[in-house]
């Protein structure tokens, strides 16, 4: 018997999306020899989302759909999906289609014939973002596995196939900060790379603005690596020394050579450079405690409103 393929969707404010989406996935996964569910996980959208996927997990009993009490965002939304998923293989998507869904097939195919647990989608092209966008990304990327102790794929993003193993070692971290491809990274699993050109969205807008994507990134470099601490250190001690040998040169100005103390522009200046530091400083070790603050707390990830499936809208269903 064939394994159970899984098809992870978060969806936020997609309306206009929803139906192409839910064919062109359907579509193809009929196309293919496998049983298979699709999971949806609304991350509390405002607009027809919800009530959208309720019409298609009530006419399709292969779709399976999970309103989350709020908008927790879409990294607890992935974390919703993969928990909820029974298959043998998860396959992330997003629901504007930027990641083809007709690489279903390739991806099971490399996944069963290699015998990997993670199929990694790297984008070779990125079609409709901006080129700062793009730069952007390329240096998020070169910091974060600067600073990292172990490697994050470039380029690639929530688009992978998961095996069941890859999935239960995923399951057990606990943590609330959460950075998924930092997890998807962490866990290991023999993997495999397919790369891919990325469509422009289906319709809509990208849900991620830049002051997102800042707050994204601050949470993987966080997350995975204390050297913005070690580099406060690093960088305090070397201030001191500075502060000290500038220190000696005005006393051996005064004494030996004997000229008097100017210069009330640069102690101003070296004042406001070292209140920066200290800022900065002060900031970075206030990210850390914040994420001490939040996982001491032990909140849960998400909150389910509603399950629902063809016939069932009972979470002892599921």
């Amino acid at each position: 018997m064939k394994p159970k393929i899984s098809v992870v969707i978060p969806v936020y404010n997609e309306e206009n999306a929803l139906d192409v989406c839910y064919k062109t996935v359907s579509d193809v996964l009929k196309s293919i020899d496998y049983s298979y569910e699709i999971v949806f996980v609304d991350d509390g959208s405002r607009d027809k989302s919800a009530n959208m996927l309720r019409d298609f997990s009530m006419k399709d009993e292969c779709v399976k759909t999970v309103l989350l009490s709020r908008n927790f965002g879409k990294e607890s939304a992935l974390s919703a999906g993969i928990d909820f998923s029974e298959g043998e293989a998860v396959i992330i998507l997003d629901a504007d289609l930027q990641d083809p869904p007709e690489l279903i097939p390739d991806m099971i195919k490399v996944w069963q014939e290699k015998n990997v647990d993670v199929v990694l989608m790297k984008r070779k092209s990125r079609s409709g973002e901006s080129y700062t966008k793009k730069l952007t990304a390329n240096i998020f990327y070169k910091v974060i596995n600067y600073v990292s102790y172990f490697h994050i794929p470039e380029q690639v993003g929530d688009f992978r196939l998961m095996s069941r193993k890859a999935v239960n070692a995923l399951k057990k971290l606990p943590e609330r900060n959460r950075y998924m491809k930092g997890l998807f990274a962490w866990i290991g699993m023999d993997s495999y790379v397919m790369e891919y050109d990325r469509d422009p969205r289906v319709s809509g807008e990208a849900k991620m603005n830049y002051m997102k994507l800042i707050n994204l990134a601050i949470e993987g470099i966080t997350s995975f690596s204390i050297t913005p601490l070690r580099f406060a250190v690093v960088f305090g001690i070397f201030t001191a020394i500075f502060g000290f040998g500038f220190g000696l040169w005005i006393v051996f100005k005064t004494l030996i050579i004997g000229e008097s103390v100017r210069g009330y522009a640069s102690t101003i200046s070296i004042i406001t450079f070292l209140g920066g530091i200290q800022l900065l400083t002060i900031g970075i070790v206030g990210e850390y405690i914040g994420k001490i603050y939040i996982e001491s707390k032990q909140r849960p990830n998400y909150l389910i409103k509603e399950l629902i499936a063809k016939g069932k809208n009972d979470e002892s269903n599921f």
